[in-house]
């Protein structure tokens, strides 16, 4: 049974549970669960993160935590019972979790691995705190350390400030609002902080200077690596200032053996030490490490003779340096220790060695020896910040390695009260002494002792440095003949201070002999004593001491025998009668000095305080001893404090009428001595001291009255500092008045009391005199009030002690109030009274309700008199923020109320016109941008508005009540209103608080919400009926629209975590603004008209917010405007407009989603339902609906990573909407730039054009004014026409569209002529002329057209379920588009098949794309068809102004006859009709209407023949008309496809399908079409005869045979004709003559339909032969049995780079069929890719030919700039590249041409043959001229291919009027803008074999053939062909890669090159595999030869 759960309340998940049972609910590892209920081992509870999901899970899976449980029962809530800190950093880390992943994914990495270490440091922290074992110090360090983590992740992230105070979360609603945003900005500064450690933090408002940070160097020895000294050592580190050239530290001594370890075992790893106490100030000085190595042995290192072995001297070694500065760097970061290693250098003369240090920091090399390698001294270094105490907590390891403390040579910056010191710093200086006879100098070593009175040597009180014991005897090193040593040694003397009263020092001097003996000799001594008779010490100087003589005989026993002596020059002078018979004598020529330095707490070196401390010695003196004690420096005051102070109040009882004065005096000098920060530290000395040993019981009376006396004085004095001083000593001034009254008062049991209160009176009505006087014309003055303010809140403490709170609140007011007003006092005073009220505040005095009472009204008089002037608003702030944070936490008192009461009546109206001047100064400031005063920083602003909103909190409704009735007026109401309002309101807009002060911002938003809803009673009771005021409600609806719309109240955008917190907390206060909006909005009545349409933008903001409760309490106030309007109007035009615009403008803001179109649509339709005006209501809500739809496709398309095409058709849809549906010219005009701009990003300049002809066309040629718009100045409509005009014909000339910019010019012209202006006609006109040139001679290329089909409820709305025509882009193919919209939409599924999809796919959720490509249906029919029209213009026709395109399927009907399949191959045809013709405004259009004909197969035939027909017309008409000049070799090549297809059987096919008796029985309907198809064959026998006569008339002599075998042939065409066709037995004239003998040149026969022929300009005529190129992947029918060769001829004259012969890959998008059946390579993956192209298929791949007929006839792509010539249609890389000549057939339609076979198997045989001998000659030419004018027309390939006269061998070709097998491809000659060609196309191919179609290795590969052929062909009579062109095996390429470049132009080839291009065999071997090799470019000047010749062979003839 399950029973609730009593303890076990919380815990956490300790192993996943995936809820296998009943109920079980599914939990993660770490995930915190509620626990409700129990039941044998199981519990049932609730996972905190899905609090609504319960369920079961295992009770050993959970780890119980203890927790506070709240509101037992249903609804209870469970906090755990853990430090804060750590639920934070729980929460902390799992929602850092998931962002960090994000980091990743988003590739920021750096902040990733940053992010990842601070998230472990977190985990670990969190673990150590968990743990339990850490100390209180520890915790809190813990804690910080987290604490800043946790700040910087936030920041880091984005996330919220979390506002802290000690390092707890604090609870916004314990705190005032000033006390909650000073947190945030202290949060805010640690985050910055805890990156750059400072050292010293800012002083906070109220709170005493802090002290400057100690720093400490701690530093370890770690060894002395490759030491050669070979003796014992001693290492002396200490730190030297190079700028004041003296040592600041003691000397840190380390002894190391002679193998460089050191000397004491137990020193190993200790050799440490921390130099203590260096101020910031040292920190920046430029400081060394400096390390003195000392020897100790030998007096010479290398010279064993030298001196007797059992002696050591300490000898000097070596020194080695260290900069400070350049090491801080690198290790004021590290939490850790850091080596160098520091090199010794020895020193060249020993008499330098004091300043060795010096010479190496200098770098005076010539004084050192560097060693020989980098060995030296190891050291590590680490760098401490802190007091000591915080060091030995921080870092107890290094104290307990046995750390030497070496402490700083004088005292620190700070002296604390218990730093007992007593240290005597000697340094051994110098020392002059005779030779004494010797030849040599001496050496020199000084013994030291210091005695005390009775001759007994102190032991252990001298200390060579810290780390080793101090000894009692000093021997100094010794310097080797020298009688002038210089030491400079530093040694601590440690004497204790009983004992250094009648010590002395004496030195002993000796001459070391390094002769055999080796004895020191003495021979002379100095002494001085360490204090002076009158009890001062020895002074901080350098003492140069008298050298006595004595000898080892001598004796010191009796030290009073010399101490009698003199021992310096001074001590001489002081005594002038010494006997001269004493056994010492002086010796005058020898002097020795020291220098010492005292640092002693106890010691002193002033005369004048000892004589102060022993006054009564000195009675007479005492005025001027107590006169002279602001003399003495502050150090020693400070160690003598108690003393002083006993002896001033001992003298000050002695006479008080005498001394008085002088003591008060004396007072105030030491009170102000401890304000300095170097003695702040003996304040606490003082406290103790009056508490603890003050005893001067009657000194109160004296110090009241000097007190007043200087007061009273204030007025007349013009010297006032003594009486400023006396201000200042204030506070300890009254702490001894008062300790003093208290013991009196105590030894007398109170007596005098009223006395002392009267005085105390007294004194204050002297201190509110002082406070009077008007200070303007005196500065001094000013200081004394100043110097009186700052100190007096000091004294409250004080006087506490003696008086109630109520009288101690009187006397500060009465002081308070006694200041002249604002306007009397200067500005620095102003400041000095605030800070003074600022700190009254503060102070304890006015935490008790009963002072604030009484102080409170002074207060707030001067703030509200300041912030009325607007000054000192700061301080303002600061003191109104205190008073809020003392009301706040005693807000459960009874007098608080009365105390807001007073705060609203004083403040509220002030704080508000104060914000509203302060935010409008920051904006203009920022409009400005010009210098910003500090009043209007957004701090500034900060503090103001917390403390408006603390007191906005702090009202209850009684205030609001009060504050509301106690207007006056209503004027002042609506005023205060406004002010109120507009304050909001800014809040809002201007983000006072940053962003990531989400606390902040919601308990604004929330003291906003409450408080809107106490004012907008007043709002509706007092603005509504007659005194309606539209200022006022429209201010309340753009608060509250605004308010709705912050940024930090959009719950949708936060963790579910976050979003609970704030609900349970605050709410949705969007929800109970709405209400509020609402009700007022109800509460308006018939006003509503005035905010119509003015509210409907905001209103319509507020219900796209994503909140479903907002949206439907808003939504219905549009059908309430609607309402309101229709009845006004009559109609809802205005709501309309403005809704409409409104929407297009937020949605593209990114509100609303599909749910609010819905919402929306459901809410107003049910509220229209009921109204008279339902139609048009439905209607215009059906319409915004329809309109939001758009809008929502146009948003995620732009903000999308989407591709233009996608933008471009999102935008043309939602355009053609505002025009269409809505008719929103304006919206329509803003979308065209919108797409105009796009079109251009794309470079898509026509359709640019297109998009702003639509403007061009709203605007007339007028003069009326239009407005500014958009970019557009205001002009008139005629300027902005004519600029447009100009815009669109410049974008058609950039987009080659210059039949399309030729109207436009036009129109200008006539407008032009219309005003006479002749210039601009002029530039017009020429302009015209310009683009009718370009038509001419510029290269355009052709596009593809695909056809699209999006398919699935996936896509956008404007594609979903329809069909688009897309015009491709430049040399664009099939495979190409289709990989462009499978990369534009990654989620299509692409479609195998063309058929019409079903339904299933048009309504499943996915997207599916279809794609194939179509052929345009020119409309301009006529201008194709007429023969005189250059070719170059007909292109243009083909393929623009295009609204028809249709595609092709072959299909079989009935049974297939295999001998001839023409018989059953029917023709599907699909024609698509557009919307609009391309190219428009898209570059893709809709398809409104498709129709469906299927073609017979004798329809078929008809077309075929028909189109071939006109084609041959058009030709042989333009050479009748001498249109082609000169070369006539285009009709060559297409007399010789028709005729040599013919005579193979071509047309032959035809007649054995339709003419034979079976079909025409069977077929009787047909016998029309079967004459009709008679005629065309009779007629185009005619017109070859018409064509043979003008070949024959303008043949070259040496095309002769070509001519003679093409007459030949045609006789056996007719012949074959003949017995079918009778009527065609009358031939030509022209075709008689002589036959000459077939010429093995091929062309593919493509017939072609008359509305599809495809013209395209060209820059000049073929005069050349070009290379041929087949691509032959055709299926076709089986007649060919023989293997047809193909012959191919090459020519190694014609103008093409070699690059050029390799751009022969199969096209992607179309592959050639043949006329049966071909596999399209356009329809997409019905054939493998390399399937397109290859010679033939084996049977089983055959029955892909079928669908290959539904690709469209293809109209080779890229016709005028790819190929300057020709291409055949079936877009493949045209496969016969510069034949004959270079030449394009047209698109045709399919056909059924049985001409057409493959050749199923067999050889490629290309010959080399009877043209061999020309291609060593220059070819003749055409004129220059002839190369760039004549245009090139199409010409039909021959339907079957020739049988070569070379070999017998049928060289079959599959050509196919469907697909143009055969395509044309030509090189540029005349001129090219096009770029240069590709070169990357077959060079990296491997070569490879070809002998059959069975040794391909896969029955796909596609082939190309470059078949170059010469320009003039002589006889045919086979020549063996020489090696100089190598057979060459072309290797098809890739079908992917992009089309070839067009050719450079004009590079004529070198007749002598021998690497030619093409597939060549020698006749010889014509059987040998085929190599591939590849032909280069040759230089330009053989080039020129070439075409020189070619032209002189032309003129000749």
């Amino acid at each position: 049974m399950w029973t609730p759960t009593e303890e076990e309340k919380y815990g956490v998940v300790i192993c996943s549970f995936r809820g296998p049972v009943p109920q079980g609910l599914v939990l993660e590892l770490g995930e915190t669960v509620q626990i409700l209920e129990k039941c044998e081992g199981w519990y049932r509870g609730v996972s905190i993160k899905k609090p609504n999901v319960k369920g079961i899970f295992p009770a050993n899976y959970i780890h119980l935590k203890k927790a506070v449980v709240s509101n037992r029962g249903q609804y209870e809530t469970v906090v755990p019972l853990e430090d804060s800190v750590i639920t934070e950093v729980t929460a902390t880390l799992q929602e850092w979790a998931a962002l960090w992943k994000q980091l990743y994914v988003k590739h920021k990495i750096d902040l990733f691995y940053k992010l990842r270490h601070v998230m472990n440091e977190l985990i670990d922290l969190r673990r150590q705190l968990l743990s339990g074992h850490l100390t209180q110090d520890q915790v809190r360090e813990v804690k910080r350390h987290l604490t800043v983590r946790l700040d910087w992740g936030n920041e880091h992230l984005g996330l919220d400030l979390v506002p802290r105070k000690d390092f707890e979360v604090v609870d916004s609603d314990q705190i005032s609002v000033s006390d909650l945003y000073k947190m945030h900005l202290s949060s805010r500064h640690s985050v910055q902080q805890s990156t750059s450690q400072v050292d010293t933090i800012r002083p906070r408002h109220g709170e005493a200077c802090r002290l400057p940070v100690p720093h400490h160097f701690f530093l370890s020895l770690k060894s002395f690596t490759y030491n050669t000294i070979g003796e014992d050592a001693d290492v002396f580190f200490f730190l030297y200032d190079v700028r004041e050239g003296k040592q600041i530290s003691e000397r840190f001594l380390v002894r190391l053996n002679k193998n460089g370890g050191p000397k004491n075992p137990e020193k190993i790893d200790r050799m440490c030490a921390l130099f203590t106490d260096l101020s910031s100030k040292d920190m920046k000085k430029d400081l060394y490490i400096v390390a003195h190595v000392i020897r100790i042995g030998r007096m010479l290192l290398n010279d064993t003779r030298k001196g007797p072995s059992h002696l050591c001297y300490r000898r000097p070694y070596g020194c080695a340096v260290l900069s400070v500065m350049d090491v801080i760097p690198s290790i004021s970061e590290l939490k850790e220790e850091k080596d160098f290693v520091l090199k010794v250098y020895t020193c060249n003369n020993e008499n330098e060695w004091y300043q060795i240090h010096e010479n190496i920091i200098r770098k005076s090399s010539t004084k050192y020896t560097a060693p020989s390698s980098n060995y030296g001294l190891i050291i590590s270094l680490q760098l401490l910040r802190g007091e000591m105490e915080q060091i030995r907590r921080e870092y107890p390891m290094i104290f307990n390695r046995g750390v030497a403390v070496t402490r700083k040579i004088g005292f620190p910056d700070v002296i604390m009260p218990g730093d007992i010191r007593n240290d005597l710093y000697l340094t051994l200086e110098k020392g002059d002494f005779e030779r004494g006879g010797k030849s040599v100098q001496k050496n020199i070593e000084v013994t030291m002792y210091v005695l005390y009175a009775d001759g007994e040597i102190l032991k252990e009180c001298i200390s060579l440095g810290s780390g080793e014991p101090s000894r009692s005897v000093y021997h100094s090193f010794v310097l080797y003949h020298s009688n002038s040593p210089r030491w400079g040694e530093v040694i601590k003397l440690p004497i204790p201070i009983d004992r250094f009263r009648g010590s002395h020092l004496r030195f002993e001097f000796r001459h070391c002999s390094t002769k055999d003996k080796g004895e020191k000799k003495l021979f002379g001594f100095a002494f001085t004593p360490l204090m002076r008779d009158d009890g001062t010490t020895l002074s901080d100087d350098i003492h140069e001491l008298y050298v006595y003589k004595c000898d080892e005989n001598s004796t010191f026993n009796n030290h009073a025998l010399y101490l009698g002596l003199p021992c310096c020059k001074e001590d001489y002078n002081g005594c002038p009668n010494i006997p001269s018979s004493l056994i010492f004598q002086r010796s005058t020529k020898e002097s020795f000095s020291v220098s010492t330095q005292l640092s002693s707490t106890k010691l002193t070196q002033n005369v004048d305080l000892l004589a102060l401390l022993k006054w009564k010695a000195y009675p007479d003196r005492v005025m001027d001893i107590l006169g002279r004690l602001r003399h003495v420096s502050g150090e020693e005051i400070v160690k003598f404090l108690q003393d002083i102070l006993d002896t001033l109040f001992v003298i000050l009882d002695d006479n008080t009428e005498k001394y008085g004065l002088l003591v008060f005096q004396s007072l105030v000098f030491i009170i102000n001595l401890l304000r300095d920060s170097k003695y702040f530290h003996f304040r606490p000395v003082m406290d103790t001291y009056i508490q603890k040993h003050f005893a001067g019981a009657l000194a109160y009376k004296e110090l009241i009255r000097c007190l007043k006396w200087y007061m009273d004085r204030s007025a007349e004095l013009v010297r006032q500092d003594h009486i400023q001083e006396a201000m200042r000593a204030l506070e300890y001034l009254f702490k001894f008045i008062v300790q003093s009254r208290i013991l009196y008062s105590r030894a007398t049991c109170g007596m005098e009391e009223e006395q002392f209160r009267a005085s105390i009176q007294e004194l204050f009505q002297s201190i509110r005199f002082v406070l009077s006087l008007d200070s303007r014309s005196s500065e001094t003055l000013i200081f004394t009030q100043a110097a009186l303010l700052n100190s007096f809140p000091a004294i409250f403490d004080e006087l506490l002690q003696m008086f109630t709170v109520q009288e101690v609140a009187e006397f500060v007011r009465g002081t308070l109030g006694s200041m002249p007003s604002t306007v009397h006092i200067g500005q620095s005073m102003d400041v000095v009274k605030l800070q003074s009220i600022a700190r009254t505040v503060d102070s304890r005095l006015f935490s008790f309700s009963e002072s604030r009472r009484i102080l409170l009204p002074v207060v707030l008089h001067h703030i509200h008199l300041h912030l009325r002037q607007q000054k000192e608003l700061l301080i303002c702030s600061g003191i109104l923020s205190s008073i809020f944070s003392i009301i706040k936490t005693s807000s459960m008192e009874a007098g608080v109320l009365e105390e807001v009461e007073m705060m609203v009546e004083s403040l509220l109206d002030v704080l508000l016109q104060t914000l509203l001047t302060i935010m409008s100064k920051s904006q203009s400031q920022e409009a400005v941008r010009g210098q910003r005063c500090p009043q209007c920083t957004a701090e500034i602003t900060g503090e103001y508005v917390s403390c408006l909103l603390s007191l906005l909190r702090q009202m209850s409704d009684t205030h609001f009540q009060h504050l509301l009735d106690n207007f006056q007026s209503k004027d002042e109401l609506k005023e205060f209103l406004l002010k109120s309002f507009c304050v909001f309101r800014n809040l809002m807009k201007m983000n006072v608080f940053p962003r990531d002060w989400m606390v902040m911002r919601l308990l604004t938003s929330n003291i906003i919400v409450t408080t809107v809803q106490y004012l907008s009673p007043a709002l509706h009771k007092n603005f509504t009926e007659t005194d309606f005021d539209f200022k006022v409600w429209n201010s309340y609806f753009s608060l509250s629209v605004l308010f709705i719309n912050q940024p930090s109240l959009q719950l949708e955008s936060v963790t579910p975590a976050k979003r609970k917190k704030i609900l349970d907390k605050y709410g949705d206060m969007r929800v109970m603004m709405a209400y509020e909006l609402f009700s007022m909005w109800q509460n308006l009545g018939e006003h509503k008209i005035h905010f119509i349409p003015g509210m409907i933008g905001p209103f319509l903001g507020v219900t796209l917010v994503p909140q479903p409760e907002v949206r439907n309490i808003m939504i219905p106030i549009f059908h309430d405007m609607m309402d309101w309007e229709q009845r006004k109007n009559g109609s809802f035009k205005q709501v309309e407009a403005e809704l409409i615009d409104k929407l297009d403008s937020l949605v593209s803001e990114g509100k609303g989603d599909e749910n609010y179109r819905e919402l929306f649509s459901l809410l107003l339709l049910e509220k229209i339902e009921q109204e008279t005006w339902r139609e048009t209501g439905v209607s215009f809500v059906t319409s915004v609906t329809r309109l939001m739809e758009r809008l929502l496709d146009y948003r995620d398309c732009m903000k999308g990573d989407e591709t233009e095409n996608k933008k471009i058709g999102c935008t043309v849809n939602l355009m053609n909407f505002y025009k269409s549906e809505i008719n929103k010219e304006e919206m329509y005009i803003r979308y065209i730039h919108k797409l105009c701009d796009m079109h251009l990003q794309a470079e898509n300049y026509t359709e640019a054009a297109f998009t702003l002809l639509l403007y061009c066309e709203l605007l007339q040629w007028e003069e009326r004014p239009l407005r500014e718009f958009l970019h557009y100045p205001s002009q008139t409509e005629w300027q902005r026409k004519e600029g447009l005009c100009r815009k669109i014909i410049h974008y058609f000339n950039k987009g080659k569209s210059w039949e399309f910019g030729i109207p436009l010019c036009r129109e200008l012209a006539i407008q032009y002529e219309s005003l006479y202006d002749y210039q601009s006609l002029s530039w017009i006109r020429k302009m015209e002329a310009t683009y009718y040139d370009n038509i001419m001679e510029q290269q355009r290329l052709e596009p593809e057209f695909f056809r699209v089909g999006f398919y699935g409820r996936k896509f956008p709305f404007f594609l979903r379920n329809k069909e688009y025509v897309c015009r491709g882009h430049d040399y664009e193919r099939l495979e190409a588009f289709q990989q462009r919209m499978l990369s534009e939409f990654p989620q299509a599924i692409a479609m195998q098949h063309p058929n019409h999809p079903d339904d299933s796919i048009l309504q499943c959720d996915a997207q599916y794309l279809q794609i194939y490509a179509v052929t345009p249906i020119p409309d301009n029919i006529e201008v194709l068809q007429m023969d005189r029209v250059p070719d170059r213009i007909k292109s243009f026709y083909r393929v623009n102004n295009i609204r028809k395109f249709r595609y092709d399927r072959p299909f079989h009907k009935g049974p297939k006859d295999k001998e001839n399949e023409f018989k059953s191959l029917w023709i599907e045809r699909t024609t698509l009709t557009l919307t609009h013709s391309l190219p428009g405004i898209s570059r893709w259009f809709e398809v409104e209407r498709r129709e469906l004909v299927e073609v017979s197969p004798l329809e078929n035939a008809i077309q075929v023949v028909e189109n071939k027909n006109q084609e041959l017309r058009t030709l042989i008409s333009q050479y009748q008309h001498k249109q082609m000049h000169g070369n006539i070799n285009l009709l060559s090549m297409c007399l010789n496809g028709v005729i040599d297809a013919a005579v193979n059987g071509g047309i032959a096919r035809y007649q054995e399908a339709f003419f034979d008796r079976d079909y025409i029985t069977t077929h009787p309907g047909d016998a029309e079409k079967i004459t009709q198809l008679k005629e065309l064959m009779h007629e185009q026998v005619h017109i070859l005869g018409v064509g043979l006569a003008v070949h024959e008339k303008f043949v070259h002599p040496e095309m002769r045979p070509l001519h003679k075998k093409l007459v030949d042939q045609f006789q056996m065409m007719r012949s074959s004709l003949y017995h079918e066709l009778p009527a065609l037995d009358k031939l030509s004239p022209a075709c008689s003559g002589t036959s000459t003998p077939r010429s093995s040149m091929l062309v593919s026969h493509s017939p072609m339909s008359p509305e599809s022929i495809k013209l395209v300009h060209r820059h000049s005529p073929l005069n050349m032969l070009g290379t041929v190129r087949h691509s032959s992947s055709s299926l076709s029918s089986h007649t060919s049995s023989e293997a047809g060769n193909l012959v191919i001829l090459t020519d190694s004259s014609v103008g093409e780079t070699a690059e050029d012969m390799y751009h022969m890959q199969a096209s992607p998008s179309t592959s050639s069929l043949s006329s049966t059946h071909s596999a399209p390579s356009q329809m997409i993956n019905s054939a493998p890719p390399s399937a397109r192209g290859s010679p033939s298929l084996p049977d089983k791949y055959r029955h892909n030919r079928e669908l290959m007929m539904l690709l469209p006839t293809h109209r080779d792509r890229p016709s005028s700039a790819m190929y300057p010539a020709a291409i055949m249609e079936n877009g493949q890389h045209p496969n016969f590249q510069r034949a004959l000549f270079q030449q394009v057939t047209g698109p045709c339609k399919p056909c059924s041409d049985p001409n057409l076979s493959v050749a199923e198997k067999g050889h490629y045989s290309l010959h080399f043959d009877a043209f061999h001998h020309h291609l060593n000659d220059a070819p003749p030419a055409l004129p220059a001229r002839t190369l760039r004018k004549s245009p090139l027309h199409p010409i039909p390939a021959s339907p079957t291919s020739p049988q070569s006269g070379l070999d017998g061998s049928n060289s079959t070709l599959s050509g196919s009027a469907s697909s143009g097998v055969s395509s044309l491809s030509e090189s540029n000659f005349g001129h090219s803008s096009e770029p240069p060609p590709r070169t990357d196309t077959m060079d990296s191919v491997p070569s490879q074999t070809w002998n059959t179609d069975e040794d391909l290795e896969t029955p796909y590969l596609p082939v190309r053939y470059s078949l170059s052929e010469p320009d003039v062909l002589e006889t045919l009579k086979s020549q063996p062909c020489r090696s100089h062109s190598a057979p060459t095996g072309v290797i098809p390429q890739d079908a992917m890669d992009p089309p070839a470049l067009p050719p450079k132009p004009y590079h004529s080839r070198h007749p002598n090159m021998e690497n030619e291009e093409g597939i060549i065999l020698e006749e010889d071997e014509k059987h040998r595999a085929l190599h591939r090799k590849i032909s280069q470019p040759i230089s330009g000047a053989k080039e020129e030869q070439a075409r020189v010749a070619w032209e002189h062979g032309i003129s000749e003839q």
